[in-house]
């Protein structure tokens, strides 16, 4: 069975189940559309140097109607992040919303299952008008593929004038210890207008068996509001994720993203920040250490739509092994997004001669009262400041670790939470401790 008719007849199956209409209506026209674009392939040019369509040949057990029973509370105990005694948990499974493994400790957000949230009289019209929003910058069957598929989602609303007083914690976990997975989790976070919420992902898969997620997260950020979002992947090498974030501002408002990727056997992560508002700020810091045979695929688009928007985007990474590292970053300044600044900057260091950086930095400016600049830098260690630092008795090893904990800093000091940076530092160490 060919795999446009191996999901098929899994969607058809799927849609006998009682859902929203207006979710229906979407999951129709995403098939639709991925029967007509597929799996994309090396030949589609944001594609070009990540193949994923191979492993769609691989037997998948593809959940579209049963959550994954088998997972426990004493699973998830394993695998907590620091803080989480005072954290919001939200827990997806193979790619479902799990409500009893859940739990909300801020009063000023609320947690619901998307199908909830889609019936609900405050939050319809919210689900209405942003659900679906990054099909509009992902053109692929990919993406099209997790709308089709939408089901057991999350929904999550910042109460407007709130700051949420403990951060989210969400857990993307698979669990292929009976079989190879595909999960698809879907959210959508609303933060209303003056709220602040910081929220923490992260990436786990357990079981031998292979894995592959694929997962969207929309996020809403109105007026005055301030999203702090941290995205932390650390997974096995059975392991295959595309992510997409797509954040959208909607007012005048603060967007920041830090995205770490430190293990996995494949990582695409798509981030749109979409500025529709005046005023805007968005800050992208992302950090990429592979090594072995680890791809890591980082695709960034920063949209400016309207004038007077600030943008500072930061990449960096660091090869080592056979390990291949992608950075494809898009700035688009609208022609009515007059006094624009947008910054963008991705450097790499090469520790082998097996590993290997295609990097593609990009603006397309139709506007003509801006200031933007991109650069891109690819080399190995500095051999100056390893020989300074040899001369002052400093073993190379030591030296080495210590040059590149520099080269980390800038980004990992972005992250504001002091549990979760300290973690990170340590997931870091650990991994340049060459």
């Amino acid at each position: 069975m060919d795999t446009i008719s191996y999901f098929k007849e899994r969607f058809e199956k799927l849609q006998t189940n009682n859902v929203d209409a207006h979710i229906k209506d979407m999951r129709d026209e995403a098939f639709t559309e991925f029967e007509q674009t597929g799996i994309p392939t090396v030949k589609h040019e944001e594609w070009k140097y990540t193949r994923i369509n191979d492993f769609f040949n691989k037997d998948y057990h593809f959940t579209t109607d049963l959550k994954e029973q088998s997972f426990t509370v004493s699973d998830l105990s394993t695998l907590q992040l620091p803080g989480h005694e005072d954290a919001n948990l939200i827990v997806f499974v193979n790619g479902h919303f799990h409500e009893e493994l859940s739990h909300t400790r801020s009063d000023e957000l609320e947690i619901l299952s998307l199908q909830s949230a889609a019936g609900h009289d405050k939050y319809a019209s919210i689900v209405k008008e942003h659900l679906g929003h990054s099909a509009d910058y992902h053109k692929d069957g990919i993406n099209a593929l997790n709308t089709a598929f939408i089901q057991e989602g999350v929904f999550v609303h910042v109460f407007k004038s709130r700051t949420a007083s403990h951060p989210i914690y969400l857990y993307n976990i698979t669990d292929a210890r009976n079989g190879n997975i595909f999960a698809q989790p879907r959210s959508l976070v609303h933060v209303a207008q003056n709220a602040q919420v910081q929220m923490v992902e992260t990436f786990v898969t357990i079981g031998a068996d292979e894995s592959f997620t694929n997962q969207v997260i929309e996020l809403v950020v109105e007026k005055d509001a301030i999203l702090d979002l941290y995205k932390i992947q650390n997974d096995e090498a059975n392991s295959k994720v595309v992510s997409t974030t797509h954040v959208h501002q909607i007012g005048k408002s603060v967007a920041n993203v830090v995205t770490v990727c430190l293990n996995g056997g494949l990582i695409r992560n798509n981030l749109n920040m979409v500025m529709s508002a005046e005023y805007c700020e968005a800050n992208l810091f992302g950090l990429y250490l592979g090594d072995n045979q680890t791809h890591i695929d980082n695709h960034t688009v920063v949209d400016n739509r309207q004038p007077n928007c600030l943008s500072n985007e930061l990449y960096k990474g660091v090869l080592n092994g056979n390990s291949t590292g992608v950075f494809n970053g898009k700035i688009f300044v609208r022609q009515i997004a007059q006094k624009t600044n947008a910054y963008q900057s991705n450097r790499n260091i090469l520790l082998s001669e097996n590993a290997s950086v295609n990097a593609k930095p990009q603006l397309e400016i139709f506007a003509d009262d801006v200031k933007c600049s991109h650069g891109c830098t690819v080399g190995s260690l500095d051999e100056d400041a390893l020989f300074y630092m040899r001369s002052r008795g400093i073993e190379e090893k030591t030296a080495t670790s210590l040059l590149l904990h520099g080269f980390a800093l800038d980004v990992l000091e972005k992250i504001k939470h002091e549990n979760v940076r300290t973690f990170v530092e340590g997931l870091v160490t650990k991994k340049l401790d060459l």
